[in-house]
C-alpha cells in the first residue's frame, strides 16, 4: 500500500500510488504544534502557520503564493494541532513539481517579514473572536480546559487575544528556526506517481536540515481542570460537551475505543443519536468523538439543546454511557459498527487527499503505519467483552467533566447533574 524513504537530515517521505488518479495530494507534517508553547507563547505555532503564507523566497506575496496553486485549479491550506502542523496541496498530476515546491517554500523559505507579522496579529485576533462568538466551537475549548487544565493541551490552539498581541517577533522566528527544519517534516503523497519521483521532488524542495529533537512536557494527570466550566452567551440554544479521560494515541485498546465511539455517537445509527434525538427529541445535533495525544486522551459527547433541556439531555447522555459500561454490546450491533468503520476506511482510500492524510498522520504521529488490511484486522479483533471492560475503566462519576455555553440564567447547578445511573445486576 505504501513506500517509505527517510532522506538524510531531511524529510521522511511516504507515498501510495493510486493508479489512474488525475490528482496528486501532498501533505507535509511539521512535527511541532501548540504543545511546545509556554503560557506566554500561546498561539505561536498557529501564528507561524499564518505568517508562512505571507510570502516566501520564490513567491514573495500572499497573492503569489495563492496563485501558484489556485492558478492551476488546485487547492491548498494548512492547520495547526497540538502536536503537529500540516500543510497540504491537491493539484493536477502534471503539476506535482509545483505542488511540492510550494510546500517547500512555505515551510523552509518563508520571509517572516516584520511588517507582515505585525499586520497578521489583527487577523488572528479576529479569528479568535470568531471562535468565541460561535458557541458550538467555544464549548469544545471550554471542555479542553476542564479536561486538560491550564496546560498546552487545554489552552486554545490559536492562543488568546492578549498572547497573540504580545508575542515577540523574536519568539516567532525562534519557533520557526527550531521547529521548521527539513528533518522535522513528514511528507505524504498519494496519486499516480512513482515513489522515487516524489522522493526526488521532496529532496529538491526541502533540502537538508537536521531535526532539533524537540520535546514537550508530559500530559497532566487527568482530569486536570474544574469539574464544570460554563459561560453565558445571548443565544437561543445551549451547547454542551460531556466527557471522560480516554486513551493515548497508540494504546493497545485504541481500536476498542474507536468501536465504542461508533456505537455511542458516530453517525445517525448510533445510540446517542437514536436515543437523545430520535426517541426523546432533546437535541438536533448529538455525537461523540475521540481525542488522542501521545500520552493522553479524552472521550467526549457534544450536543446542541434547548436551554431548558440541559438537565434531561445530560441525564440521557449519562444513561447511554452507563449502559455501554454495564451491558454487553449485542453481537449484531457490534458487527454493524465494525462494518460502518471498515467501510468508511475503505472509501477514504480511493481519493488522493484522504489517502495522503491517512499515511502522513500515521507516519508523523503513530508508532507504525497500518495498511488498510492491517487496520481492518485490528478493527475486527475488537470484542463486546473488550468494549465493556474498557468502558468500565473509563466511565465513572469521579472523572466526568462538563462544559456548557448557555444563555443568561440558564445552565445553573450543573455539577449536581454529573452522576451516572447505578450499575446493573
Amino acid at each position: 500500500m505504501y513506500e517509505r524513504t527517510a532522506l538524510p537530515d531531511g524529510p521522511r517521505v511516504i507515498t501510495s500510488r493510486l493508479a489512474g488518479a488525475r490528482s496528486i495530494s501532498i501533505a507535509a507534517y511539521v512535527l511541532a504544534g501548540s504543545r511546545l508553547e509556554s503560557a506566554e507563547q500561546a498561539g505561536a505555532a498557529h501564528f507561524m502557520e499564518h505568517i508562512t503564507f505571507k510570502g516566501t523566497a520564490a513567491y514573495p506575496t500572499t497573492r503569489a503564493v495563492s496563485e501558484a496553486i489556485e492558478g492551476i485549479g488546485g487547492s491548498f491550506n494548512a492547520a495547526t494541532d497540538r502536536e503537529s502542523t500540516v500543510y497540504w496541496v491537491r493539484v493536477p498530476r502534471s503539476e506535482a513539481v509545483r505542488g511540492m515546491n510550494v510546500l517547500g517554500e512555505l515551510i523552509v523559505r518563508p520571509h517572516l517579514r516584520s511588517e507582515e507579522i505585525e499586520s497578521e496579529r489583527a487577523v488572528i485576533v479576529e479569528e479568535i473572536r470568531s471562535y468565541l462568538d460561535d458557541p458550538g466551537e467555544h464549548v469544545h475549548t471550554l471542555f479542553d480546559l476542564a479536561m486538560f487544565g491550564d496546560t498546552p493541551l487545554g489552552r486554545e490552539i490559536a492562543g488568546s487575544e492578549e498572547s497573540v498581541l504580545n508575542l515577540p517577533q523574536a519568539d516567532l522566528r525562534a519557533f520557526w528556526t527550531s521547529a521548521y527544519r527539513p528533518g522535522n517534516v513528514v511528507i505524504a503523497a498519494a496519486g499516480d506517481i512513482p515513489h522515487d519521483e516524489i522522493v526526488e521532488l521532496a529532496d529538491r524542495a526541502f533540502g537538508a536540515g537536521k531535526a532539533n529533537g524537540l520535546s514537550y512536557a508530559p500530559a497532566p494527570a487527568l482530569p486536570a481542570g474544574d469539574r464544570v466550566i460554563s459561560t453565558r452567551r445571548g443565544t437561543t440554544q445551549a451547547q454542551l460537551c460531556l466527557g471522560v479521560p480516554g486513551l493515548p494515541r497508540d494504546h493497545p485498546e485504541a481500536w476498542t475505543l474507536e468501536v465504542l465511539n461508533a456505537i455511542l455517537g458516530d453517525g445517525m445509527s448510533s445510540r446517542l443519536f437514536q436515543s437523545v434525538r430520535e426517541e426523546k427529541g432533546l437535541a438536533y445535533d448529538v455525537s461523540s468523538y475521540v481525542v488522542d495525544y501521545a500520552d493522553a486522551g479524552a472521550f467526549v459527547v457534544s450536543a446542541g439543546v434547548d436551554p431548558d433541556k440541559i438537565a434531561p439531555t445530560v441525564a440521557a447522555i449519562l444513561e447511554e454511557l452507563a449502559r455501554v459500561r454495564d451491558e454487553t454490546v449485542p453481537a449484531d450491533e457490534l458487527a454493524r459498527s465494525k462494518r460502518y468503520l471498515g467501510g468508511r476506511l475503505d472509501l477514504r482510500m480511493e481519493e488522493t487527499r484522504p489517502l495522503a492524510s491517512w499515511l502522513g498522520g500515521q507516519e508523523a504521529l503513530h508508532d507504525r503505519v497500518l495498511t488498510l488490511e492491517e487496520a481492518l484486522v485490528e478493527l475486527n479483533a475488537v470484542t463486546s467483552e473488550g468494549i465493556r471492560s474498557l468502558a468500565g475503566r473509563l466511565i465513572n462519576d469521579d472523572v466526568l467533566r462538563l462544559a456548557v455555553v448557555a444563555p443568561p440564567r440558564r445552565g445553573r447547578r450543573l455539577e449536581s447533574l454529573l452522576r451516572l445511573p447505578g450499575g446493573l445486576a
